[in-house]
């Protein structure tokens, strides 16, 4: 039998354009951190738990003023689920070490493989309001990569990974050196620092949030962009560019 002549438009239909998007150390560096802050995050609310209050200063106690003081957090948000701050305190702790030799050998693999200069160099023309304004609209519209060079990061992504991997993760790893009585004695100039321990704590709360706030807003991007196609790029490094972009 003779096969049915194909319409118009899957004739014109091009292939799917697969492109390779992330090296092996910004994949694995990725699943590592998943794991790593769902535990740190479950395991600092339970830590938090034990003093639901927050002080600037070298000191805090139950009599002291709190700038901040919050109920304590359900069962189903902490590691462990029931109170046992030692516990926590020993997952804290050792994610707390993958947390930043994860961060260390990320740093090195992306100055070696040139993933910094490549795809996370902020220029000046990024920053120019047009582009600005441009990009803005484009997340409006919810197109959020260049058509003419789909494997670039865009400004906003820029930006916020820059923030992430230069700013917040560096400060959340030596804020919580800073409340180690230990590191207090090897590293006295991190109290200097910080301007006491508790400021360090309240900090390292304060930085805990606005990364939790970035994993919200990643995943619902991610949703957004579609789930599959971007999950996937990130197991095999491989990502399928989209058809109104192909």
């Amino acid at each position: 039998m003779d096969e049915a002549p194909l319409s118009p438009e899957a004739e014109a239909a091009p292939p799917a354009r697969v492109i390779y998007r992330h090296k092996l150390a910004t994949r694995l560096w990725h699943w590592v951190n998943a794991v790593t802050i769902f535990i740190l995050l479950g395991s600092g609310l339970m830590i938090f738990n034990a003093h639901p209050h927050l002080y600037w200063g070298l000191y805090g106690a139950n009599y002291d003023h709190a700038w901040l003081t919050l109920p304590q957090w359900p069962g189903w948000l902490t590691i462990p689920a029931s109170y046992n701050l030692a516990i926590a305190r020993r997952w804290h702790l050792l994610f707390a070490l993958v947390f930043g030799f994860g961060l260390l050998f990320f740093m090195a693999a992306s100055l070696i493989n040139r993933h910094f200069q490549r795809d996370l160099r902020v220029r000046l023309a990024d920053l120019k309001p047009q582009n600005l304004r441009h990009d803005l609209l484009e997340h409006i519209a919810l197109r959020f990569h260049d058509p003419k060079d789909p494997r670039a990061f865009n400004i906003f992504q820029k930006l916020s990974y820059v923030l992430v991997i230069f700013g917040l993760i560096p400060l959340m790893i030596l804020t919580g050196l800073t409340m180690s009585p230990a590191m207090n004695a090897a590293w006295p100039w991190l109290l200097d620092l910080f301007g006491g321990r508790q400021s360090a704590r309240s900090i390292h709360f304060i930085v805990a949030a606005a990364l939790t706030g970035f994993i919200i807003v990643h995943l619902a991007l991610v949703i957004i962009a579609g789930a599959w196609n971007e999950v996937r790029s990130m197991i095999t490094g491989r990502w399928t560019v989209p058809e109104d972009e192909a």
